[in-house]
């Protein structure tokens, strides 16, 4: 592949992520600017690229603080980058360090910068807590009000409810449910069995504690505190242990369980990218080019989960790609019901006339090429996070590998999706 559309051609440089932990365990005493800030520091350090020649930092996060509305800012200066590298945060659910890395391909294509730093952080150890909406009401009134008896007549009329705390919510902010409940809906439309949603949810445990044991994710991981352990990861699983937990959204029928959904994970992760001709110059010799990318958007009342089919289906015919011609395949398990259920529409001559009539499909997914050192499900998934750790991921596998192309995809709420593809640097 050549360059796209006369644009210029962006490499991956390398990639790394801090490791991923379950929520409250070992980064429970940090905020996501510690977190984000590591995981910069640790790019700049193992890619030995000058502070002072990145042009542009992007940063996805989902839950924000309100102390860092803008934590690509924040964790840049905290890393050391100059203070005249600018710098933003974006947010788009589970994809939002996807959205940041394809913003920062958009910037070296067309010129406006020419070394970008992009990835994402989340921490749900620390999330913003407030008051209900009747109590802020009040308190921004009391800042008005004169005198101590019109202040306190502000608070009549509170009902004890009102005194309770709002954590940010889980669910869907237009249809109200929480995803499991759609990955449940998912999973029951396209007869995915909670066997076989247990089935690969073991799969995804052993084969993360696998490449662990192996170092595959050595070069990938800072060691925070000189350790690279992943403590969500389980490789004593076993089917019968999957077999004994009771449905965690739809009771008592439901097929998604805690142990086969991917849970709360603190962490951050970082990419660096250049344009070819500005790494070649800089001494660098990329990982990857950074080619077809695209976004998405379906049905969030019935195929809440379905982007990467949908994505995936897209990026594929953007880029005169088939199934066949891609070596690595990295999914984004948010559930083993939307995993499954995504692979299965992809081979399904019955969904593409109901959804995509006049598009071939894409076809059945060879499972040794899938997500074959674990997912979300086991490494975990810090939702601004992710994204960074699959490209990396990706880029890595077709250098040990050997492959040409690889494909990324993945669902977000909202009914959104994102897929793209990755090429070897000969």
């Amino acid at each position: 592949m050549s360059k796209l559309n006369g644009l210029r051609n962006v490499v991956l440089i390398d990639g790394c992520r801090l490791p991923f932990q379950p929520a409250g365990t070992v980064y429970k005493k940090l905020v996501a600017y510690d977190l984000a800030r590591l995981a910069l520091q640790g790019l700049l350090t193992k890619t030995g690229v000058s502070p002072s020649a990145v042009d542009y930092v992007m940063m996805g996060q989902v839950i924000q603080e309100v102390r860092n509305s803008n934590i690509a800012r924040d964790a840049s200066l905290g890393a050391g980058l100059p203070m005249s590298t600018a710098a933003h945060t974006v947010t788009q659910a589970c994809i939002s360090a996807n959205q940041a890395i394809c913003t920062g391909i958009s910037q070296i294509q067309t010129g406006v910068s020419d070394v970008v730093i992009a990835g994402g952080v989340e921490t749900f150890s620390d999330v913003p807590i407030r008051f209900s909406k009747p109590i802020r009401e009040r308190m921004l009134s009391m800042n008005k009000a004169k005198g101590m008896s019109k202040k306190l007549g502000l608070l009549s009329g509170l009902k004890l409810k009102d005194l309770a705390p709002e954590a940010p919510a889980i669910s869907n902010f237009t249809t109200g449910e929480v995803m499991g409940h759609s990955s449940d809906r998912l999973a029951d439309k396209f007869g995915v069995s909670r066997a076989e949603q247990d089935d690969f949810a073991l799969r995804s445990h052993h084969k993360a504690a696998e490449a662990h044991a192996a170092g595959i994710f050595d070069d990938e991981i800072i060691p925070f505190q000189g350790s690279t352990e992943e403590t969500g990861i389980r490789g004593d699983a076993t089917a019968e242990k999957m077999a004994s937990l009771k449905p965690a959204f739809v009771k008592p029928h439901g097929t998604v369980t805690a142990a086969n959904a991917s849970y709360l994970t603190d962490g951050a992760a970082a990419t660096l990218l250049m344009s070819e001709e500005k790494a070649l110059a800089l001494g660098f010799k990329p990982k990857a080019f950074l080619r077809d990318w695209t976004f998405v958007s379906c049905d969030p009342f019935e195929q809440l989960l379905l982007g990467p089919t949908y994505a995936s289906t897209k990026v594929l015919k953007q880029a005169g790609l088939t199934l066949k011609d891609i070596d690595v395949v990295e999914f984004h398990e948010a559930f083993a019901g939307q995993v499954l259920a995504n692979l299965k529409a992809l081979d399904s001559d019955k969904f593409y006339q109901e959804n995509l009539s006049g598009t071939p499909k894409v076809g059945a997914v060879p499972m040794e090429k899938f997500n074959v050192h674990g997912g979300s499900l086991s490494i975990g998934h810090p939702f601004g996070a992710t994204g960074a750790r699959l490209v990396t991921t990706v880029a890595n596998r077709l250098e040990r590998e050997g492959g040409r192309f690889g494909l990324i995809a993945a669902c977000a709420d909202g009914g959104i999706g994102h897929a793209c593809i990755i090429e070897r640097y000969p």
